[in-house]
């Protein structure tokens, strides 16, 4: 296969053992809000920009661009949508295939609504409908969807290393020597002791290194990340003792949203390592999800003891960039911090 005929789940670099793994992104993720949002304000304003050009006055713009809003609005709907239920066999067509199809797709969905308007609610005013003019409006669906598909290829590219920066912090945050080497202190502290519970924490350890090293994935559900956090916190409860103060606080149907894996692990970390370990007296944590507004709310506090020097943000920053990859505008996180206590939320799509 030729370069120009991979198809679009590899247009971003395969991993290699010389290279970093990338983020696979879907080029056509196009079900997200904030995706239909800027293709529709993004065709709007060419075809504004374009009657503004031809147009002799205010008033005639505006006319025209009503008229010509009755064919694009429907017609781009109309494509995003078939484009929305392909997404997935898309993805395994060869880019040339794919910009032919929506090409054609773009002419057809174009040409419809117009040949309807033509015909039945007198958009040509009064005027025979003829091949010219169904064809050159046929000819601006078909390019607007090229663009489309070409700015969706440019954003998965440019998106590309952000994903895999990201990744390696990630890797790097969930694999550090102090853990690691902690973890392997108790269980040898235990084995004598406890063995049970020895082979539990190597078990746990065992569960987290595997989700940190494991291919890449766009998504698992916030039910398999409070798993493997519950898995980390185990650990850690048996290092801080009645140290660590642990609070969950879940709604089970909330399970089953989807998120970017490891989002949940890094935030108790930081919470463990920044509210509690520093303090002499410990701290507490909080675990809370509840169902709001027809999706999901994720919320993780801790509380704050003697002042601390806090972490670099990276951790943070690789989690809003991963949530914005996976649900764009549809998630949010916020952080609320107090003079007692630390809490980042987050909003998901159910």
């Amino acid at each position: 296969m030729t370069q120009t005929e991979a198809p679009l789940s590899s247009l971003l670099e395969p991993v290699t053992p010389s290279t970093a793994p990338l983020l696979v992104l879907p080029v056509f993720e196009l079900c997200h809000v904030g995706v239909v949002l800027r293709a529709l304000l993004g065709v709007q304003g060419l075809l504004a920009l374009l009657l503004a050009a031809l147009a002799r006055s205010p008033l005639e713009w505006m006319d025209a661009f009503m008229s010509a809003s009755t064919v694009s609005v429907p017609a781009l709907m109309a494509w995003l949508v078939v484009v929305c239920g392909l997404q997935v066999r898309l993805a395994a067509w060869p880019l040339l295939r794919v910009r032919l199809a929506l090409g054609a797709l773009g002419a057809l969905c174009a040409w419809a609504p117009w040949w309807l308007g033509a015909h039945f609610l007198d958009l040509a005013q009064a005027e025979p409908v003829s091949l010219f003019r169904g064809s050159a409006v046929a000819a601006c669906g078909a390019t607007a969807a090229t663009l489309l598909v070409q700015a969706l290829v440019l954003r998965a590219r440019a998106q590309a290393p952000m994903g895999m920066q990201a990744r390696w912090v990630e890797l790097q945050a969930r694999i550090r020597p102090h853990f690691l080497f902690n973890t392997l202190n108790t269980a040898i502290a235990l084995v004598r002791v406890s063995p049970q519970q020895a082979e539990q924490v190597l078990e746990d350890l065992g569960e987290l290194f595997q989700a940190a090293l494991a291919p890449d994935e766009q998504a698992c559900t916030l039910a398999d990340e409070i798993e493997l956090a519950r898995r980390y916190l185990d650990i850690e409860q048996l290092r801080f003792g009645a140290r660590l103060r642990l609070h969950w606080e879940l709604d089970p149907s909330c399970g089953g949203a989807r998120v970017p894996p490891l989002l949940l692990q890094p935030l108790v970390e930081n919470a463990v390592r920044y509210g509690v370990e520093p303090n002499e007296e410990g701290g507490e944590l909080w675990v809370r999800t509840r169902r709001r507004a027809g999706g999901v709310e994720l919320k993780v506090c801790n509380s704050l003891g003697a002042p601390g020097s806090g972490g670099h943000g990276l951790a943070l920053a690789n989690v809003r960039e991963r949530l914005a990859l996976l649900h764009d505008v549809a998630a949010t996180m916020q952080i609320e911090a107090s003079p007692r206590q630390y809490c980042v939320r987050i909003t998901l799509p159910l």
